[in-house]
């Protein structure tokens, strides 16, 4: 394996387009906080029709990644930019005003009311005398969720009642629909069972589709291979791994996250111990994972 070459400025073949430029590039970004370095020299592209997936155990970064891209807190070092234009957003408004929206896997949602009403919660359309137009919020709510291929038939049922894979839905068709050219999911499958994961999964492949870049953050490369073009692993506020989908398999992109080398020292360390049957029962769950060499 290695890591996505760098084409940056390179000049495109003769009778070539010009390869389209990222949408989202961060370059050797890092954040500290205070003492602590939370993140050190990361990059990644997100492009238009792409969906760029972030790997990483708790405290592997990708919290603070997400921080930085969308506007709650500013990079200390390495360059951010957006559409070709260098930015360090001062709040969530700035980076929406430039059209990255973020979905959090807590979704900011009021349970008992409708659908449509949580879909245009905070954006409400009026008409005469400041009253709500309720008959187009409905139509709209349910016409875009349709167009992302969310069959809901009832907008007025509280959202409340909706399973989380389809609350997560009504977030994604809500970013695209108020004009989000970059989606960030943080962990939206982290809390569903298989079949909503794959409901999810689904909605993020309509909204590559529909020519979103999208930002998928994860700590499940299960989720992360089908729907991905580009992976980037951290671990430890660093990059361990980045690299295009043809340059890497998911057994390859699954060992990289199940950390082998720890693995490999444990099973060591409770052979030396005298362990024995527990060591050859990692070693060969390491084997397994293609973790080892033996």
């Amino acid at each position: 394996m290695t890591d996505t070459a760098d084409t940056t400025g390179a000049a495109p073949e003769p009778g070539q387009p010009e390869p389209a430029m990222p949408l989202i590039r961060l370059t050797g970004v890092g954040k500290n906080y205070g003492n602590i370095i939370a993140l050190r020299d990361v990059s990644l592209e997100a492009s238009a029709g792409e969906v760029t997936c972030v790997l990483g155990d708790n405290g592997a970064g990708k919290s603070t990644l997400i921080k930085i891209v969308a506007g709650l807190h500013r990079h200390d070092t390495g360059t951010f930019e957006v559409q070709g234009e260098k930015v360090a957003f001062g709040s969530p408004r700035e980076a929406l005003d430039r059209g990255i929206a973020t979905v959090y896997q807590d979704l900011a949602i009021v349970p008992l009311m409708p659908v449509w009403r949580n879909f245009f919660l905070g954006s409400e359309k009026r008409k005469g005398f400041g009253l709500m137009d309720i008959e187009f919020m409905r139509k709209t709510a349910h016409g875009e969720m349709a167009a992302m291929g969310i069959d809901l038939r009832d907008v007025d049922q509280p959202i409340g009642t909706l399973s989380g894979g389809e609350r997560q839905c009504v977030a994604i068709a809500r970013a695209v629909y108020f004009g989000a050219k970059a989606l960030v999911l943080d962990e939206p499958t982290a809390a569903l069972g298989v079949k909503q994961a794959g409901v999810v999964l689904r909605y993020i492949v309509q909204a590559r589709e529909r020519g979103l870049a999208v930002i998928f953050i994860t700590h499940n490369p299960h989720h992360a291979y089908p729907v991905g073009d580009r992976f980037l692993i951290l671990n430890r506020g660093q990059s361990i791994g980045y690299h295009a989908k043809a340059e890497i398999t998911r057994d390859e992109l699954t060992a990289l996250m199940a950390g082998g080398r720890e693995l490999e020292e444990l099973a060591h360390e409770l052979d030396t111990a005298g362990s024995s049957a527990t060591a050859k029962q990692l070693t060969k769950e390491a084997k397994h994972l293609g973790l080892t060499d033996d």
